[in-house]
């Protein structure tokens, strides 16, 4: 058997998630589908994460096991991307791997942004693609209580009640704030995250940006450990799975 990552980009808009479901179309119900009728074998694909309903992919990693060797990379891609590309699906790239890889255990760090469009104007070119708001966000209040979200920390206020993690405990390495014109984009790095964890952070990122929460009322909100407390999540259409580092 030969194993194999691929790097995946794609639009989460029209898809019931990354993840197989009984009833939908998924990404990774795809890829298995199009993948194994390539292959003329029937492949399991394994995903380093899964993305909710919606939420966009610029490098999913992914893996998946073959009886033959691929020989022509280049042909592989040109071949399968052309069933995939009308979905709204891209392989960027595919690399041979040992026994011992595995795109979800193996990860040592998940890069996630999240895409915030601050102008009046809705978006046309980019509808889907990010959260329209439209009352200007207090950038310097927002960086402040993005500081607050590093560290080891108990995330349970930014956990959604059908998480299946068996800690709440996570180590956020990085949240940073970028502004360039009206595109305000958040990044997080951390090995792991809980079920909309990101979403809920920026949920709460967003109501210190409107000052309706203080940098106080952000801090408490954190360490009351209470979902309920937690501000609504943004949606899905603004967050993107920008990269996984092994």
């Amino acid at each position: 058997m030969f194993r194999y990552q691929i790097l995946i980009e794609y639009v989460g808009t029209n898809f019931r998630g990354w993840q197989i479901q009984k009833k939908g179309k998924t990404v990774q119900g795809l890829l298995q589908n199009k993948i194994s009728k390539l292959l003329k074998e029937n492949i399991t694909i394994y995903g380093a994460g899964r993305l909710d309903v919606g939420v966009h992919a610029k490098e999913q990693s992914a893996h998946f096991d073959c009886k033959n060797k691929i020989i022509k990379i280049d042909r592989f891609l040109k071949s399968i991307n052309h069933f995939l590309n009308k979905d709204g699906i891209a392989i960027l790239k595919i690399k041979k791997r040992g026994k011992s890889f595995h795109a979800r255990f193996s990860a040592k760090m998940r890069v996630y942004n999240y895409v915030i469009i601050n102008r009046i104007g809705g978006p046309v070119l980019d509808e889907n693609r990010g959260w329209h708001i439209m009352k200007d966000l207090d950038l310097k209040l927002m960086r402040k209580s993005a500081k607050k979200l590093i560290g080891t920390i108990d995330f349970s206020t930014f956990r959604k009640s059908s998480c299946r993690a068996k800690s709440p405990i996570k180590t956020m390495k990085l949240v940073k704030i970028k502004s360039i014109k009206d595109r305000i984009v958040i990044e997080f790095r951390s090995q792991s995250f809980l079920q909309q964890q990101v979403r809920s952070m920026v949920g709460c990122l967003k109501y210190v940006g409107e000052k309706k929460w203080t940098l106080k009322k952000f801090v408490n909100v954190m360490e009351s450990k209470k979902r309920e407390l937690c501000a609504p999540p943004a949606p899905s259409k603004g967050l993107y799975l920008t990269r996984v580092i092994y």
